[in-house]
């Protein structure tokens, strides 16, 4: 039996979660090449941005709450049902590389208390206060993922600011060339200038079987020619093979998109882009459990992020003393 591991931490699921199911989308192969003649290609000589961009965000859920439905007729009565909310963090930043280095730009962090309940008001602690963001439960998704869900709309948000401060950075960040970089899809982001989204893992199996196969022909530092996503929203998309630890046929492979508000062949320059700046930020085994998908400015902003939403136990205990309060 001849077989390999997939490098990613088991924690983090796998980099591969293709199934065998017809995909829903339209796909147009015929971007960049006519179809039958895809093959992969090579990484040319391309000038380097002044600067690469990297933004990210990270959530997390310090305590689920429980908030009494007090009956407004008797409500010296203990409450007889209650509705779950998250107390959760979550936070967004950016990392610039230039030639002066890598620095962190300043991130944003927030904290909030999600929950359908009417009855709910912003939870003050001694660690920071949880503002309350009003959710609407969506039956098809039950309460929980509709929580889980209205929490990474208000991170894919704060995400966002990030990225428009980023921008706005007096100095080379803000430079015409500068390369942005999300950790994630480009939706929302369409009206920022020259930015890429990197998907590290994929669920959808988005070619024919015959360009799939290509997919895992490619050496590092190849890509496959670009094609258009054509879903709830568009955008051109091209596969790239980061280089790292030789595996399963998918292992390095990230998916690439930019917005479609752009020429075919702007796009078709930032895929050229994309193979000359993402492989130098590719991370190693040792140094990522994510390796190499996870790029190192991305890993550095995400434990950086981390840091700034403070200890979890220390915030469970100040939401144990306020409720106790």
């Amino acid at each position: 039996m001849r077989f390999s591991v997939d490098g990613w931490d088991p924690g983090y699921g796998t980099s591969l979660g293709i199934d065998d199911t017809e995909t829903v989308v339209e796909v147009r192969t015929d971007i960049e090449l006519p179809t039958d003649r895809w093959a992969p290609i090579t990484a040319g000589s391309v000038p380097q941005p002044s600067a690469t961009i990297f933004v990210d965000g990270v959530r997390r859920i310090e305590a689920r709450l429980w908030i009494d439905d007090v009956d407004h007729d008797r409500p010296e009565q203990p409450a007889s049902q209650a509705s779950m909310g998250l107390c959760a963090s979550y936070a967004a930043g950016a990392v610039c590389c230039c030639d002066s280095g890598a620095h962190f730009l300043e991130p944003v962090l927030r904290r909030g208390l999600f929950t359908v309940s009417p009855l709910a008001a912003d939870v003050p602690t001694w660690a920071g206060t949880y503002a309350v963001v009003p959710t609407v439960l969506k039956e098809s998704q039950g309460l929980v993922l509709s929580l889980s869900a209205a929490l990474q709309h208000r991170l894919t948000e704060l995400e966002l600011i990030a990225a428009v401060g980023a921008r706005q950075v007096e100095g080379h960040a803000a430079d015409g060339d500068a390369l942005l970089v999300v950790d994630g899809p480009v939706r929302g982001r369409a009206e920022l200038a020259r930015v890429l989204g990197v998907i590290k893992s994929h669920q959808t199996a988005y070619l024919e079987p015959p360009l799939h196969g290509l997919v895992g022909r490619l050496a590092a530092g190849q890509r496959t020619p670009v094609f258009l996503l054509d879903t709830s929203w568009d955008r051109y998309s091209w596969y790239l093979r980061l280089p790292g630890q030789p595996s399963h046929p998918w292992a390095g492979i990230v998916r690439v998109e930019c917005a479609t508000n752009i020429p075919a062949a702007a796009a078709i320059g930032l895929a050229s882009l994309s193979q000359a700046v993402l492989p130098r930020y590719a991370s190693a085994e040792y140094k990522d459990p994510r390796a190499p998908q996870n790029l190192y400015p991305v890993g550095a902003l995400e434990r950086e992020l981390r840091r700034r939403l403070g200890h979890p136990g220390l915030l469970y205990r100040a939401l144990r003393a306020a409720a106790a309060a």
